[in-house]
């Protein structure tokens, strides 16, 4: 017992020490990527929170390179390269951080690819994810308008993160995000020589809709400014209707195929209006009647899709009262800053003669079978462990609970048992998130103090989330990084 609270003491959090943060995002347009530190301190509820934040390195957006259809991967690797080297930024420096790709470069082929690549020249600090639209709102939101939707904490906040290849919605209260959706309307999905309307690529999405709307025209030809209005007044009509909570809208089949997630907002939601992405920051340009680049400029529809939004009475309402802070580069800025959870001081980790065992960090992708109460019964504890036993690489459990040391003793012997019911295997990863910081003592109680050699690890003092998967980070002085994806 004496030597589990020696080692205790030897990994508790420095407060104030600075950690490296890095978020790498690759839209349907452009690509972009910033650095920052932060100091690790204690908030006014004893969790660990980020504090301090300095940006250390921002670059400019860049066009994201494709091949045709496919990213270009070799270019991107580069790209990378040159941003790490511009930052001064060594990579086994990097504490936590995360790397989206979305949009229209999410759907290529070789999406994957990329995220692999990633992986290699940035290692396994920050998490790579594709096409996770509900994640990407939800960033897109924190990186965007969280302190303006604090600032004003009764009011409903929706922000409306436009890119390239779609529109990330998200709802939020004084902060905090309550509903999330994801729509295929975006800049690039009609591709132009720059300067005129003369087509030279559409994506699917595209397509569909010039056949939806009666309009005869494929690459190499060009709009009329009759045909344009026609597709902006869609795009238009479909963020009204999202906003003003028109279900019936989405009734059509063009609609519907618009639609990824859809957001179920009311007509008694009455939100403020935020924007963000390339397209969101041309709206607040043209609130604030800045020179806009010359037409189509970047090859896409952004400068008109900016400028019919900007018409919209519904939509434009609170462009010059409610700015945001972060417009144009949201994405990444939350990916850097909110996609990361710090954990508690007092977390589990399996033993290694009877001594914490760093060294069975990080772990990658690993679901999350089941939400868990205390006094949930039996069998919902049974069947959450049961799929845990199944998942072959290990998984992760979220359980709600008091920190009463009476409470501990009967989770623990709830989880005991559900462990021996499912016939876990001791090897196996299994990973326990709490909200309270009981997190050693729990796991203590579990594995019998040292006794019993389950690879149990209890992460406490972490805001659960309605994800499908989480990365858990090394050990770095005394407390792990804990990163959801895969947002419902």
């Amino acid at each position: 017992m004496s030597t589990l609270v020696e080692s205790a003491k030897q990994v508790l959090i420095k407060e104030n020490a600075r950690v490296i943060l890095l978020g790498l995002d690759f839209g349907s347009t452009t690509s972009s990527a910033l650095v920052a530190s932060a100091s690790i301190s204690k908030s006014v509820t004893g969790s660990m929170v980020f504090s301090d934040v300095q940006i250390e390195y921002r670059c400019e957006p860049v066009l994201t390179p494709f091949a045709g259809q496919l990213i270009n991967v070799s270019e991107i690797t580069l790209l990378i390269d040159n941003w790490l080297k511009q930052s001064g930024v060594a990579v086994d420096a990097i504490f936590s951080g995360g790397s989206m790709i979305t949009g229209l470069a999410a759907q290529a082929d070789n999406a994957a690819a990329l995220k692999t690549v990633i992986t290699q020249i940035v290692g396994e600090s920050v998490i790579a994810t594709a096409d996770d639209p509900c994640l990407e709102s939800w960033l897109a939101f924190k990186g965007s308008c969280a302190a303006l939707s604090r600032f004003h904490a009764e009011v409903p906040m929706l922000n409306v993160d436009i890119g390239g290849g779609t529109t990330n919605i998200a709802l939020g209260v004084n902060g905090d995000v309550l509903q999330t959706g994801c729509y295929f309307i975006g800049a690039r999905h009609f591709q132009f020589i720059a300067g005129s309307y003369q087509l030279t690529a559409m994506s699917s999405y595209g397509e569909a809709l010039l056949d939806a709307l009666n309009i005869h025209k494929r690459i190499n030809e060009t709009l009329t400014q009759d045909e344009i209005a026609k597709i902006m007044a869609f795009y238009v009509h479909t963020l009204e209707a999202i906003v003003l909570g028109n279900a019936d809208f989405f009734d059509t089949e063009i609609a519907k195929k618009h639609s990824q997630v859809v957001i179920n907002l009311t007509a008694n939601t009455k939100p403020n209006i935020t924007f963000s992405g390339g397209v969101g920051e041309l709206i607040y340009k043209i609130a604030a009647n800045e020179v806009l680049p010359s037409t189509t400029f970047f090859g896409d529809f952004g400068i008109d899709l900016a400028l019919a939004i900007s018409k919209s009475p519904h939509l434009s309402t609170h462009l010059e009262t409610c700015v945001p802070e972060h417009k144009g580069r949201a994405t990444v800025m939350g990916l850097t800053l909110h996609s990361t959870e710090l954990s508690g001081n007092t977390l589990y980790l399996p033993n290694q003669k009877h001594l914490p065992n760093p060294n069975c960090l990080p772990l990658h992708n690993l679901p999350i079978v089941a939400k868990l109460k205390a006094d949930n019964a039996l069998q919902q504890w049974h069947s959450a462990f049961r799929l845990a036993a199944n998942c072959p690489l290990g998984a992760c459990i979220q359980i709600s609970t008091s920190n009463s040391l009476e409470q501990i003793r009967a989770l623990a012997a709830q989880i005991k048992n559900a462990l021996q019911a499912s016939k876990y295997e001791p090897s196996k990863p299994l990973i326990i998130i709490i909200e309270t910081n009981i997190g050693k003592a729990l796991g203590n109680y579990v594995c019998d103090w040292g006794q019993s050699q389950y690879n149990l690890i209890v992460i406490d003092e972490v805001t659960q989330r309605d994800a499908q998967f989480v990365h858990i980070g090394r050990l770095h002085q005394g407390m792990i990084p804990v990163s959801f994806f895969g947002l419902h």
